[in-house]
């Protein structure tokens, strides 16, 4: 037995044309005014006017790409990988056992929390998330933030 999905049709049955006037009407989607959305700026105009006033137009405002910038962010686990890299880039100095990492000179403006921290670094950077703050300080380094 099938499963019937919405109510049980009653009306129009056994006649021939359900109420269309010839059976040709019925195919298709012409007699509805086509499909969708079609005619909605044409003799379905009124509809949309009622019953979808913010369906067409612009809404909202686009801030231009000029002006829009992101942040900038590093795992602390790239930073001690890539250490060496970054000494001969002049972002990161050697101090005694540590090492002076500036991520400001690298135009970087976030430090995230992911990979491992193998060295003590002291990281210079705008702000920091709470696992790259602890990480640093486990491998005896710390964030300044700045």
């Amino acid at each position: 037995m099938t499963v019937r999905r919405g109510r049980k049709v009653r009306k129009q049955r056994g006649r021939r044309t359900y109420g269309r006037g010839c059976s040709k009407r019925g195919r298709g989607s012409g007699e509805r005014g086509g499909t969708g959305m079609s005619g909605g700026h044409k003799h379905k105009w009124s509809y949309i006017i009622r019953y979808m006033p913010d369906y067409f137009g612009k809404h909202g405002f686009t801030r231009p790409e000029a002006v829009r910038r992101g942040v900038t962010a590093i795992n602390v686990g790239e930073i001690d990988e890539n250490l060496d890299r970054l000494v001969g880039m002049g972002v990161a100095k050697k101090e005694g056992d540590r090492f002076l990492v500036d991520l400001n000179k690298l135009g970087v403006d976030k430090v995230l929390g992911g990979g491992r921290v193998t060295r003590p670094l002291e990281v210079v950077a705008k702000s920091f998330v709470e696992s790259a703050k602890r990480k640093l300080e486990e491998a005896g380094g710390k964030a300044i933030a700045g």
